[in-house]
């Protein structure tokens, strides 16, 4: 005679039964552990970010003596970027906001509107060079113009792993594996975005006004 094997389920902090399988995003257990080493991942993350970029000036700074140096002008698409840029670290915060207050649907909404924002911080990154391009300033052109794509390519590169990450715990919320007072991932998430978002602003500073 066929036996049924019931899963034991376990309460969560909010009520509702969570299932096992659930993993890491249960509550109990080495949760705390687990968010301290998240944590950790993340600043030795940025810290190696910080680095690449310090490298980057500094390398700027040394070119721009030469007397091949020929100032660039600042796309205007670039000015949109910085809004849409500071936008979406706004609606990230809202989003993590939302979570901790226990709002999922809150938090889905301001995570998909984040994610938006940064996939048109991107088309506006591509069509920005595209205006330089139609000026007949390419990566080659000059010393200016070849740190413009470079940096801006890399600081591009970041974002786009971001809007990765973003969709990724936005998947992980649509299926209830996020759980507030447990789950690290919101919170490291906008900690990245947010250092992103104030890598851009760097970078406008280093390549136009230094």
């Amino acid at each position: 005679m066929a036996q049924t094997l019931t899963v034991p389920r376990s309460k969560g902090p909010d009520g509702p039964d969570v299932p096992p399988e659930l993993g890491d995003y249960r509550p109990g257990g080495d949760a705390a552990m687990r968010k301290d080493t998240a944590k950790l991942g993340i600043w030795i993350a940025l810290g190696s970010i910080s680095m690449l970029f310090a490298a980057f000036t500094s390398a700027y700074i040394v070119r721009s003596a030469g007397e091949d140096w020929v100032p660039l002008a600042v796309p205007w698409l670039l000015w949109v970027n910085t809004v849409v840029i500071v936008a979406s670290s706004v609606t990230l915060e809202l989003a993590r906001r939302a979570f901790e207050n226990s709002r999922p649907l809150g938090f889905r909404k301001w995570l998909l509107v984040t994610a938006a924002l940064g996939v048109m911080f991107l088309v506006g990154q591509v069509m920005a060079w595209g205006q330089l391009a139609a000026q007949g300033i390419y990566l080659q052109s000059h010393p200016h113009s070849s740190f413009f794509y470079v940096l801006t390519g890399v600081h591009a590169a970041h974002l786009f792993a971001g809007v990765i990450v973003l969709l990724y715990v936005l998947s992980l919320a649509m299926r209830y594996r996020l759980i507030p007072g447990e789950s690290s991932a919101p919170a490291i998430c906008a900690t990245y975005w947010h250092f992103v978002g104030g890598i851009w602003l760097y970078l406008l500073v280093v390549l136009f006004y230094i």
